[in-house]
């Protein structure tokens, strides 16, 4: 039988890693789908790199902070629940890989892509231009996982909150 504290501890952190989780997915679904297409179209180069070069850098640290977020809620919630199920080490494995890739943008793609901006770069033109390219490839194959893994651990999260016999 589960305590009242322990069935807290697992709604709050739960809810918590859910409401990171959207934070999440949705800042890249809204800069992907939204921002990053609109100011390439409307703001003229490169103003606009310069702009969404800022907007992502940032947004990298937003991904990177609701990552650790997750991963400690979620650990926090897996050991107020008796025994570890399958379904918990899923969760956990997602947030580690998604939460992986966040880092790997933050402290390696987009900074590499700032350097190369800043150097004169543009994508596709030049040795630089590719090198760009390929970074930004790279960067959109990161996002485009992340996304991927977030609703696969959004609807883990829903479940282990919604479970009845979880409860």
């Amino acid at each position: 039988m589960k305590s009242a504290r322990a069935d807290l501890l697992r709604v709050v952190a739960g809810s918590l890693a859910l409401l990171f989780a959207g934070v999440w997915l949705g800042g890249i679904v809204v800069l992907g789908a939204l921002v990053a297409p609109t100011v390439f179209r409307v703001v003229p180069a490169p103003t606009s790199a310069d702009a969404m070069t800022i907007v992502f850098t940032h947004f990298d640290k937003l991904a990177m902070m609701s990552a650790a977020v997750i991963a400690v809620a979620e650990v926090v919630r897996t050991r107020a629940e008796p025994r570890a199920t399958l379904v918990d080490v899923a969760r956990l494995a997602v947030i580690a890989v998604a939460g992986g890739l966040a880092v790997v943008q933050g402290v390696w793609l987009s900074p590499t892509i700032v350097a190369l901006h800043r150097q004169g770069a543009i994508r596709g033109l030049g040795p630089l231009g590719e090198k760009l390219e390929r970074f930004h490839a790279w960067s959109e194959t990161c996002g485009k996982t992340e996304s991927l893994l977030l609703v696969v651990l959004i609807v883990l999260l829903v479940r282990a909150l919604t479970d009845p016999r979880s409860a």
